[in-house]
């Protein structure tokens, strides 16, 4: 199927198989350094890229490719005579596979090797092979994942849709190794192993990507950061840049279990975790301003995972210590969050990956509608308070809170009637003396029927976004039950 091979590959899993059969049909294999040496030890016939060149590699290996005489047969077009009468006078063969991976760029960076060892993981030579063979799609069939080597081998022939395939793959294969050296060399990239993934049986990493996030802060003390810790960092402090008082959000398997504002963060942080007292064991814990010595010595009478805020006391950090196993994270920079730009969020599926921007849940605006009953100006601001709260929980979701604190929280239910049960039933069993009970549901309600469950257990006014083709049935119960209702206009799903 291949007549001309240029081979240069770091990662040489399944090389030898791949070859084997293409070799024994004549194949002229082109290669250079560490991969020539390989395959002439598993008795391949190699052609040396100095040999074709007629120039020695130099520079310790720096230059060795970046040559007319290997750029010239990549970069040849069939159709043009002209390119084919100067590879004749230069007696050149066109060269129709081009095998090439980088520098395991990546994997220096998760070995946190020395700076001097990252500059030479950057790869010059592999980039500019692999972008002119996949320019010259129609010609070469270029291959810079092993993991293509078995279907590509499977077939008689590949097609022109096969080989552009395969060249966008070696597009975006190049961008992914720029934007790893973009950011190692601007300093706002990094890339961490760690221990495990959400499963011991599963691996992760961590790369940060932007100047400003959670990789700013220092780790006090504790143990290494895990991804489910990350995880549960990120849901917790982006439940704390809603708020501007003191406030303390306790946060368990990514959702919110307590949240709770005051004049001044002990009692914040007392509210927050007695928020359910339960959940909170093994949580995260944030809190928007400087922690002292008392509120550390309330968050050392139980277990935690971790605790971020933006700075400690003396005296905290030294009774933290007490807790060892404890990761106690100081960021400084939390507190910027209001000038840092709203980023593209990104998640994968299966063969891709969706982007949207970030949601932004806003205060009373002029788009809340009072759609039934009269509201103090207590009641709005504990709507407002408990339509954050219900914002940061996974759907379906409902928050019930007074104007301050986080009583009962229902989330990641496949319907809503269960979301609101789930809430109602914490609220009553940790906070059963509790009468200023406001609920925020994130998405509208598609029946009256969680209306007239509000009204049992005698919730003051419910916000949500409307919408639904069922509103003015809603309406009207609330109306019946003279239980006052807003309407955002926005909804806060969180999948």
């Amino acid at each position: 199927m291949f007549k001309n091979a240029l081979i240069s590959v770091s990662n040489k899993d399944g090389l030898e198989d791949f070859l084997k059969p293409l070799a024994a049909q004549g194949m002229r294999i082109v290669s250079s350094g560490g991969t020539a040496k390989y395959l002439e030890e598993k008795g391949f016939e190699v052609v040396k890229v100095s040999d074709q060149t007629q120039f020695p590699e130099v520079m310790g290996g720096r230059v060795k490719t970046l040559h007319p005489y290997i750029h010239m047969p990549l970069l040849q077009r069939k159709s043009v005579d002209e390119d084919q009468t100067t590879l004749s006078e230069h007696n050149l063969e066109a060269f129709d596979l081009v095998l090439v991976n980088l520098y395991p760029f990546r994997e220096a960076l998760e070995q946190n090797s020395s700076p001097e060892e990252m500059i030479e993981k950057i790869d010059i030579g592999g980039p500019t092979l692999l972008r002119a063979s996949a320019k010259n799609f129609e010609s070469v069939t270029v291959l810079c994942d092993p993991q293509d080597y078995s279907w590509v081998q499977e077939k008689s022939e590949l097609s022109l849709d096969d080989r552009k395939k395969l060249a966008a793959k070696v597009f975006k294969h190049v961008s992914e190794y720029d934007n790893l050296i973009q950011g190692y060399l601007s300093g706002t990239g990094s890339l961490k192993g760690l221990r495990y993934g959400e499963n011991p049986q599963q691996q992760a990493w961590w790369e940060s990507q932007r100047e400003w996030g959670v990789h700013q802060a220092h780790i006090l003390q504790g143990k290494e950061l895990s991804y489910n810790n990350l995880l549960d960092l990120d849901a917790s402090l982006r439940a704390l840049f809603l708020f501007n008082d003191p406030t303390v959000i306790s946060v368990k398997h990514n959702n919110p279990c307590g949240v709770a504002t005051a004049n001044n963060l002990t009692v914040a942080l007392e509210l927050s975790l007695k928020a359910d007292p339960v959940s909170v064991f093994g949580g995260i814990i944030a809190l928007n301003r400087e922690v002292d010595k008392e509120c550390a010595q309330k968050l050392t009478e139980l277990f935690l995972e971790c605790v971020i805020a933006p700075s400690y006391t003396s005296e905290a950090k030294e009774h933290f210590k007490s807790k060892k196993n404890l990761r106690l994270l100081e960021w400084p920079q939390l507190l910027d969050f209001k000038n840092q730009t709203k980023e593209t969020m990104t998640r994968t599926i299966l063969g891709g990956e969706l982007l949207q921007t970030a949601d932004v849940v806003e205060s009373r605006t002029d788009e809340w509608k009072l759609v039934s009953g009269e509201l103090t100006e207590n009641d709005w601001k504990a709507l407002e308070f408990s339509w954050k709260v219900c914002s940061c929980l996974k759907s379906n979701a409902i928050s019930i809170t007074n104007d301050h604190k986080s009583l009962g929280l229902g989330m990641g239910q496949v319907n809503r009637v269960d979301a609101v049960e789930q809430a109602f039933a914490r609220a009553k069993h940790f906070h059963p003396e509790e009468k200023n009970l406001y609920l925020a549901s994130d998405a509208f309600f598609p029946f009256p029927d969680s209306i007239e469950l509000a009204a049992k257990h005698g919730v003051k006014a419910i916000i949500q976004p409307g919408g639904s083709i069922k509103d003015e049935a809603v309406i009207k119960k609330a109306e019946e039950l003279n239980i006052p209702m807003v309407f955002t206009g926005k909804r806060h799903f969180r999948h």
